[in-house]
């Protein structure tokens, strides 16, 4: 187990796709974890593993065809689609940006996982874009925006632990 788990970065800044002033389209987070890219990619490659609020959730996932619907115990109900799985490299799903309801009815932003040897272990980044087209309502953006970056930073940690045998 790592004992002083290194953030590659923790930038959330402006993507190619911004369409508004108010807040950025994307945030981008990396860890190093000592695990196989196999270790990580299990943990990444199921749809809402992510929907936790820093402790492990097993969640009930009923998926048909690339669409999920994820129940998290304390959070609800959610609906992700899953729009690539490359293993062990790669995830990407599309999700409300933390709100329930369906993903085909709304804004939705796209969530990429990606997974790099680096050293004795792995570079686990995450890439979610479409902030800036989630609500129309500024205040409603930026508060999807400050959550997601902060939620990142505790859902990594926690894939960081379990990846390495920590539960």
């Amino acid at each position: 187990m790592s004992e002083n788990p290194m953030p590659v970065s923790g930038a959330a800044a402006p993507g190619p796709g911004a369409t508004t002033g108010d807040v950025p389209d994307e945030i981008v987070h990396s860890i190093h974890i000592d695990a196989s890219p196999q270790a990580v990619w299990d943990i990444v490659s199921e749809p809402g593993w992510f929907i936790n609020d820093g402790t492990w959730t097993e969640h009930e996932i009923i998926t048909d065809g690339d669409v999920s619907r994820v129940t998290d115990p304390v959070h609800g109900e959610f609906t992700i689609a899953t729009v690539e799985l490359a293993p062990p490299r790669r995830a990407v799903f599309r999700w409300l940006g933390g709100m329930a309801g369906e993903v085909d009815e709304a804004p939705s932003n796209l969530v990429e996982f990606t997974i790099e040897d680096h050293g004795s272990g792995v570079v686990l980044t995450v890439r979610e874009t479409g902030f800036a087209g989630l609500d129309e309502d500024a205040v409603v953006r930026r508060q999807r925006f400050e959550e997601n970056a902060e939620g990142w930073v505790t859902e990594l940690e926690l894939a960081r632990v379990r990846a390495e045998g920590g539960g």
